[in-house]
């Protein structure tokens, strides 16, 4: 049996940006304490519960948020090693999201020693009046500070995140963004475009400010798309680039349709074909409140859905593998119309987006699916 990947929801942040929809909250040093505890013990009886004729093990670990780093490198240590006895294969991926905000000066030493090798940083943007709207808490300067401590430590695969559409983005100010982020050398990048989510503070405040509009956003999608490239980091899906080799395994799983556990409030699972997720309920997650089912998954569409957000997109051998059967010609028939207006291309190898395809890739799916 394949591995699969396992997700760790950490549900706290110090404070709430205002463009974010992630479950979290702000918690005691006994909510965190109490929370890693429950945490491992899920961990222990997940791996039970999976295990079958062979053990059920997974080669990526990912601790995500809300803001892992504010656990401490303490509590990590102590929910990476949950996993290591249960889950983890010794060449796993071990990626933990951080906020650069006053991070310990031993953070990343401590979890080097641990066995994490990858580490996702909030950055967003590198301009000054840019972060304050987004209320980041860390200085341009910071930033670059905590890098280099994850590099002095061990850890050299190391992403940014990058946001798009931001108010009064302009081409300029994500130059000065992307130019900041390649000086720091790492391998990966991550650039999202902005989306207002209903319950968050940019949404209910939309009109005060100054974000740019579809055209515009769609003119720096493309500038990012280019500068990152020149500067060698080659796209692997609409929001990611990597040089070679520093992909995220654990990203792939979700866009390949494999299999992964999620656990924590908000998590979400896939395994054994039958999706599941544990609601957003911090305290009913303390005691033990089973995850909701969610139906079943890995069929078709979805697997098409998926395999389209990468840039090596659907692939005719894939399908063909997985499914027994080529991609319907039907699906192929209406991708050919796409296809005459540079928004894909459609051969013998599969169908894959373009870029421009990239920027309208919930039209285009909708309509060829």
């Amino acid at each position: 049996m394949n591995p699969i990947g396992l997700y760790l929801h950490v549900p706290f942040c110090r404070s709430k940006c205002p463009y974010c929809d992630f479950y979290s909250k702000r918690s005691t040093e006994a909510e965190m304490d109490a929370y890693c505890e429950t945490l491992c013990w899920n961990i222990e009886e997940s791996y039970i519960a999976l295990r079958t004729d062979s053990e059920r093990k997974a080669d990526t670990l990912y601790i995500g948020g809300g803001t892992p780093s504010v656990l401490g490198e303490e509590r990590l240590k102590s929910l990476i090693m949950a996993a290591k006895r249960s889950f983890l294969t010794e060449d796993a991926e071990i990626t933990v999201e951080c906020n650069p905000h006053k991070l310990p000066s031993d953070f990343f030493r401590v979890l080097r020693a641990v066995g994490v090798n990858r580490i996702s940083l909030g950055l967003q943007s590198a301009v000054e009046s840019e972060r304050r709207v987004l209320g980041r808490l860390s200085s341009r300067t910071e930033v670059e500070s905590v890098v280099r401590a994850a590099q002095s430590a061990g850890i050299q695969n190391i992403s940014l995140d990058v946001m798009l559409g931001i108010p009064n983005q302009t081409a300029q100010s994500l130059a000065e963004t992307l130019g900041f982020c390649l000086s720091l050398g790492v391998p990966h990048i991550s650039a999202y475009i902005l989306k207002l989510e209903e319950n968050t503070v940019f949404y209910k405040r939309r009109a005060q400010y100054a974000f740019p509009d579809d055209d515009r956003t769609a003119d720096l999608y493309l500038q990012m798309c280019g500068t990152l490239e020149s500067g060698g980091l080659r796209q692997y899906e609409i929001s990611n680039f990597a040089k070679t080799g520093f992909q995220s395994r654990h990203n792939l799983k979700y866009w390949h349709c494999e299999e992964y556990l999620g656990l924590g409030p908000a998590a979400h699972s896939y395994i054994n074909d039958k999706r599941f997720y544990f609601p957003r309920d911090f305290e009913g997650f303390l005691k033990g409140e089973p995850p909701i089912p969610d139906g079943t998954g890995g069929d078709f569409t979805e697997y098409a859905m998926l395999a389209l957000r990468l840039r090596e997109g659907l692939r005719e051998t894939a399908v063909q593998a997985r499914f027994g059967h080529e991609i319907p010609q039907k699906m192929r028939q209406k991708a050919a119309a796409f296809a005459a207006y540079g928004l894909l291309e459609n051969d013998r190898a599969g169908i894959r987006l373009t870029r421009q395809g990239f920027l309208l890739s919930n039209s285009v799916l909708a309509e060829i699916l």
